[in-house]
């Protein structure tokens, strides 16, 4: 391996890059053999994952070598804006507009605070809007707690909603939303968590996580690598881990009306 090599990342060329699509084929074939009826499916999401990387990739190429703090924070907006959307898209069962509002509540609170207090402390990047490093770890912690919530919320609907008789029951017997609801909430938090958890259980021995392999690949220490890693994941962690809890503790509620009855949205308001 030559000096450049050891210096930055080996260049992948457009023909090799290519040869990659070559993959998709295989996965094609198993997946029609299989007849699982996802072909259209996987296509779709290879040809979009490409243009959406393309575009991101001349974009922040655009941005990094012209800083400026309102084109920072309008990139944070856009992605905190999808993130939501996605949630709302993601789940099966409709959503009040309480819990609407409780789910936007709980990704803002969760990921600012933990994106702020992680460049501002932990890195300690000047000015804290640096988009090379805002961008990307600010990315890693909405991502995250998006599917976290999307998890938390699905868990949390479908408990409420199985276990509607039950709840209805304890309610008739004088028993608060909490004390009928509260452990719905309880599981849901527990099961949108535990992603998190088992990654960071895996990490390091199973597999290497993708932000430590672009680093050693671009020609970074491998213990720089693993120290940027560890705050990634203890960031990632926290982030999921409020923002999950902000959308159970307050969710759950949205369910009961003042008079303490339980209410399900109907299936068809979505």
């Amino acid at each position: 391996m030559n000096g450049a090599a050891l210096s930055g990342a080996m260049e992948i060329s457009l023909l090799r890059l290519g040869g990659g699509y070559l993959l998709v084929l295989l996965v094609l074939a198993l997946a029609a053999r299989m007849k699982i009826g996802r072909t259209g499916e996987i296509l779709i999401a290879t040809v979009r994952m490409t243009v959406q990387l393309v575009v991101v990739g001349y974009l922040l190429e655009f941005i990094f070598t012209r800083p400026a703090l309102w084109i920072t924070v309008l990139v944070l907006a856009v992605m905190e804006t999808f993130a939501i959307r996605n949630v709302f898209a993601r789940v099966k069962f409709p959503a009040s507009r309480e819990l609407k509002r409780v789910i936007v509540l709980s990704m803002l609170a969760g990921t600012l605070v933990v994106v702020f207090a992680f460049l501002g402390f932990i890195v300690g990047i000047r000015p804290w809007w640096e988009p090379r490093y805002f961008i990307p770890i600010a990315g890693m912690l909405v991502g995250n707690s998006m599917t976290g919530i999307s998890l938390g919320f699905e868990r949390l609907a479908s408990g409420i909603r199985e276990n509607a008789h039950r709840i209805e029951g304890a309610l008739m017997l004088g028993a608060t939303p909490r004390t009928a609801a509260h452990r719905y909430a309880r599981e849901a938090f527990s099961a949108a968590i535990l992603p998190t958890i088992n990654a960071m259980v895996g990490m390091g021995i199973v597999f290497l996580p993708g932000m430590m392999t672009g680093q050693i690949l671009s020609g970074s220490s491998p213990v720089l690598a693993i120290r940027y890693q560890i705050a990634i994941m203890l960031g990632i962690l926290a982030a999921v881990t409020i923002t999950v809890f902000l959308m159970t503790e307050l969710g759950y509620r949205t369910f009961f009306s003042r008079d303490r009855r339980l209410i399900l949205p109907n299936p068809d308001s979505r």
